[in-house]
């Protein structure tokens, strides 16, 4: 005889929602913040957005990964560049407007390791079909 197991919520904790979300946790609503979410909980929150959370993702604040995603830079350029708390979507426009140097420089540097993921990207694609192709060559071949 088999015992039939109630299934268990699974939840998370306020912080691992939020970054779900991607919104800042310290600017969510304080019951939000305190409690426990159920999966359950965030998909409804994720496909039907409560005024609150559509406020939060136009206006912020945000958190820093979506400040340097909108700013075309990375979390650690945003830290060298002295921006170290989240930004409203008014302060990052206003960044933008602004163009500092630091900003300028980090968006260079953000680019360069781009352009060096896609070459070690493509690097390794032709390497693997060449062994691809080595693989699959007549034995005779092989021999050459």
């Amino acid at each position: 005889m088999t015992s039939l197991k109630q299934k268990t919520t699974q939840t998370m904790k306020p912080a691992t929602a939020a970054k779900k979300l991607g919104v800042y946790l310290g600017a969510t609503p304080a019951d939000f913040q305190s409690g426990v979410i159920s999966r359950e909980e965030l998909t409804a929150l994720q496909t039907e957005p409560p005024q609150w959370l559509q406020d939060l993702r136009r206006n912020g604040p945000h958190p820093r990964s979506a400040v340097a995603t909108r700013l075309g830079v990375s979390a650690s350029g945003l830290a060298r560049g002295g921006i170290t708390e989240a930004l409203t979507t008014e302060q990052i426009e206003a960044l933008r407007e602004e163009n500092p140097e630091w900003l300028r420089r980090e968006r260079t540097i953000q680019e360069e390791v781009r352009r060096e993921s896609v070459r070690v990207k493509e690097k390794h694609e032709k390497e693997e079909k060449q062994r691809q192709q080595a693989a699959a060559a007549p034995e005779h071949e092989k021999r050459r």
